[in-house]
Parts: structure tokens; C-alpha cells; sequence
């Protein structure tokens, strides 16, 4: 009786990590990005970090900012999850 319970605890725990794992490529791929843009590179090459990612860039005062979204597939049969992280770098940094 126990053991349907612990399967769906461990499926769930293995959601959140594929989460967790994705949220971490988009926070590495708009550092990334955000770096590239302040140095003047092309900002878009940083979209590999997280395959199936959208990354766009925008500037606020002396910094350029950046933001990767993507959608992270948790679960089996459930719809995907957002996820989008941020981040900014000096310009000409």
C-alpha cells in the first residue's frame, strides 16, 4: 500500500530537479548573455547554455541586462512550467 506513495514522492522529487537543472542554464545563459552584451559581442550565442531558450537584452543606465525564458518539462503528461531568470553587467565591462 505504501509503495505507490513513495513512487510518486520520488517522481516528484526528480521534477523538481529537472527544474531546479533547468533554472540553472537559464540563470548561466543571461549572465552570459548579459556579458557578452556589455563587452559588444553578440548576446545570442549564449542561448545554447539552454537548449529550446529565447534570450533577449536591454540596457538600464550603466548597465546591460539580460533574460533567458525557457519552458521546463517536469513531469510526464503535465503541462510545461516558465521559468525565466535575470540577469545585468556593466557596460564595457
Amino acid at each position: 500500500m505504501a509503495l505507490p506513495a513513495v513512487v510518486l514522492v520520488l517522481a516528484a522529487c526528480v521534477g523538481a530537479l529537472q527544474l531546479a537543472a533547468t533554472q540553472v542554464r537559464l540563470q548561466d545563459a543571461a549572465a552570459l548573455a548579459a556579458r557578452a552584451a556589455a563587452r559588444g559581442d553578440d548576446p545570442t550565442a549564449a542561448a545554447a547554455t539552454a537548449p529550446g531558450s529565447t534570450v533577449s537584452t536591454w540596457r538600464e543606465g550603466p548597465l546591460v541586462c539580460a533574460s533567458a525564458s525557457g519552458a521546463a518539462h517536469w513531469a510526464p503528461g503535465l503541462p510545461p512550467m516558465s521559468l525565466v531568470a535575470h540577469s545585468c553587467a556593466v557596460l564595457g565591462g
